[in-house]
């Protein structure tokens, strides 16, 4: 038990973010090929809202990962270099007193789907991918909640070395209670051999901590000569270390701390010379079904419709690393050379860093034989498909997978139009907590957002629609035209001059005749129009947004004429108009090139270390709408390289070692809240205008 209570307490200590302001000496930053790059937190297997495991911290032995939230999702790996075991992942200090010697880290290699580290120790090099395959336009692949670990070696000091690679993942990934029993079972089909763990008494569509309390851990590894694998305590496996003995711990179900069960494999690798040896490949998922609740149905999660079972989608992922690993590598290579001609190599490291975060809040679930996509608003409050989460995030679809969106618009005019959603705005949410969309139809209980969610609605869809094929985009806009006539309708008599509403930024409280609130309603009015004349309908919303905008200005204009106001009501106030973003990536041109000139030489002035605040009331700002300003500004170079080089900066020096926050203090340097969520999507704002 010292074991774990020791490097649970360090876990909270990452948890809580001592001020950590420069890399720490003798820790490599990461790098992508074109700016080296130190991540708040590295992605290691990060592929949906359950399976999200985080390294806090440089360098990938002397730490354990843990889940998005902080708490410990322990893996171990060692090689046995020559009979002497060397640690390259985690933190175990069992079965020795003292931990295992650590081999050295030379390099941290970040892009879009993969997290590579270097490692030394021996004569040995050891390269360590995590590699979690985002697959845009692929439903089958991407409905696999699958990640890769793969480790190859070779020798650098020109000797031949003998090899073993071991690497275990402990209970802990079966709960977010230490408590809970689990049990376990080992099995092999399609010539991959896996490990698979749950709870014995599962809470279905339950959480604890934000982490499932059902389903199934599957740890797998193709079988081949010199694999051997083994399930017990943690100290009396790793004892093996070079040679597992292929058994099964037969004391099930136990709780996780007791005596710590570990799911381990062992690859002998031979004798290795100065060639790359042929990778040791491992998969690690979280398999649920039901995978969430819709209205009190339970959804199959869309991976159902392509294998019997999660043994056969298994032996599929491995059958498919080769491919995954050459596609995934052009799709990481496309992404670093569109973001750096758009933005910049600092901007490409923030793309590549935001980009398996953003997809994995999201699970793809079967409804009436059609993919559905769901999202869960993590952290904040874990709503289920919140449509001012959604919309933030929705550059990153735009860009890598229009259809995505589409996905996760569904179930919203489902709900809306089918299920009787009682009021004439767009919804929120379609439930108070993930995974499991409950609704409100009653009326009640809901966070309403009227003028934010009806245009984020409008906005999104004509931007889905804008990027589908001619054909399909007239069926759909024609489809669901009464109901977003019935939220234009609404902006129509709220937009221009919000009453008292709330808004995405919550946190800043209710707003009256919000500038930035009334700007988005205004855009979606125009939205609006594209959409009626997808659906071969003339409408007046074109006009009504142009007479609006001129009046909007108008309203808006401070005093000074130096910038635009927070609201029309307070002079001498500003705040970040990202919304402008929408006109842009519509390609609208409703808000007058001299206000965004105006807007762009006025955040000069307001900029601070790490960025621009959100508005005069505090010195916090959002990430995600500062690349959306950014990227309405993109032809105001000076103020869009100084957004990009500011969340940059605070990325790479923050103390606060968590998943990417959005929300964070531009002259502290440190996180205000939020981590891990999916709005950091909105980073590829840059890439869609």
């Amino acid at each position: 038990m010292e074991r774990r209570r020791l490097f649970q307490v360090g876990a909270a200590g990452l948890a809580a973010g001592a001020l950590m302001p420069e890399t720490p000496a003798g820790a490599v930053p990461a790098r992508t090929s074109a700016e080296r790059f130190r991540p708040p937190a590295v992605p290691l297997a990060v592929r949906s809202p359950y399976l999200s495991t985080w390294l806090a911290a440089d360098n990938l032995p002397g730490s354990w990962p843990t889940f998005w939230t902080g708490r410990v999702t322990a893996m171990t790996g060692l090689a046995v270099i020559d009979g002497a075991p060397v640690l390259f992942l985690g933190a175990p200090a069992s079965p020795a007193p003292y931990p295992f010697p650590s081999m050295r880290q030379t390099s941290l290699t970040v892009t879009a789907t993969t997290s590579e580290f270097v490692l030394e120790q021996g004569g040995v090099e050891l390269t360590v991918s995590f590699l979690s395959p985002v697959t845009p336009g692929d439903l089958r692949r991407q409905s696999q909640p699958l990640s890769y670990l793969s480790v190859t070696a070779r020798s650098i000091d020109g000797a031949r070395h003998r090899v073993a690679v071991y690497v275990d993942v402990s209970g802990e990934w079966a709960s977010g209670d230490a408590g809970r029993p689990i049990t376990w079972e080992q099995r092999e089909h399609g010539g991959v051999v896996s490990l698979s763990f749950g709870q014995s008494e599962p809470r279905v569509l339950g959480e604890t901590g934000d982490s499932a309390e059902w389903g199934t851990v599957v740890l797998s590894s193709p079988a081949r000569p010199g694999l051997t694998w083994q399930i017990g305590p943690d100290g009396e496996v790793r004892a093996h270390a070079g040679a597992l003995l292929n058994t099964v711990d037969p004391q099930k179900p136990r709780p996780i701390n007791d005596r710590w069960p570990v799911f381990a494999y062992n690859m002998d690798l031979g004798t290795v010379g100065g060639s790359r040896t042929e990778p040791f490949v491992l998969s690690i998922g979280h398999v649920r079904e039901p995978v969430v609740s819709y209205l009190g149905e339970r959804l199959r999660p869309l991976w159902t419709s392509y294998w019997p079972g999660w043994p056969e989608m298994v032996a599929a992922f491995h059958a498919d690393f080769t491919a995954a690993v050459a596609r995934c590598a052009r799709l990481d290579a496309k992404i670093e050379r569109d973001a750096t001609r758009a933005g910049g190599a600092k901007y490409a490291a923030l793309c590549a860093l935001a980009f398996r975060q953003a997809y994995a809040a999201t699970d793809l679930a079967v409804k009436d034989g059609e993919p559905w996509a769901f999202l869960k608003e993590i952290s904040s409050n874990g709503n289920m498909q919140t449509v001012d989460v959604t919309y933030p995030a929705m550059p990153v679809f735009l860009y890598a997978d229009p259809q995505y969106l589409g996905l996760l618009l569904a179930p919203l005019l489902d709900y809306v139009e089918k299920r009787g959603y009682p009021h004439e705005f767009a919804p929120h949410d379609l439930g108070t907590h993930y995974p499991n969309a409950d609704g409100h139809l009653s009326g009640t209980g809901e966070e309403d957002m009227p003028v934010e969610e009806s245009a984020n609605m409008l906005i999104m869809a004509a931007a889905y629609l804008a990027r589908i094929p001619a054909a399909e985009r007239r069926a759909y806009a024609a489809r669901h035209c009464p109901t977003f006539q019935r939220w234009a309708d609404y902006l129509v008599e709220h937009a221009l001059d919000p009453d008292l509403q709330n808004q995405t930024d919550d946190f800043t409280g209710f707003i009256a005749h919000s500038v930035n609130l009334a700007l988005k309603g205004i855009v979606g009015l125009a939205a609006m129009s594209r959409i009626a004349g997808y659906a071969g309908r003339a409408t007046t919303y074109l006009a009504t947004a142009r007479q609006y905008i001129a009046e909007w200005e108008r309203m808006a204009t401070d005093p000074s004429g130096r910038h635009l106001k927070l609201a029309y009501d307070q002079d001498g106030t500003w705040s970040l108009k990202y919304n402008g973003y929408a006109d842009a990536v519509l390609g609208l041109g409703l808000v007058p090139q001299a206000v965004a000139a105006k807007e762009a030489a006025w955040y000069l002035t307001r900029a601070a270390t790490d960025g621009v605040p959100l508005d005069p009331r505090h010195s916090y700002t959002k990430a995600d709408w500062e690349m959306w300003t950014a990227a309405w500004l993109k032809d105001h170079d000076e103020i869009r390289d100084l957004l990009i080089d500011g969340l940059h900066r605070f990325a790479t020096t923050t103390g606060q070692r968590v998943p990417m926050t959005d929300w964070y203090d531009v002259v502290t340097d440190r996180q205000q809240g939020f981590q891990a969520r999916p709005v950091v999507g909105g980073f590829y704002a840059l890439l869609t205008v």
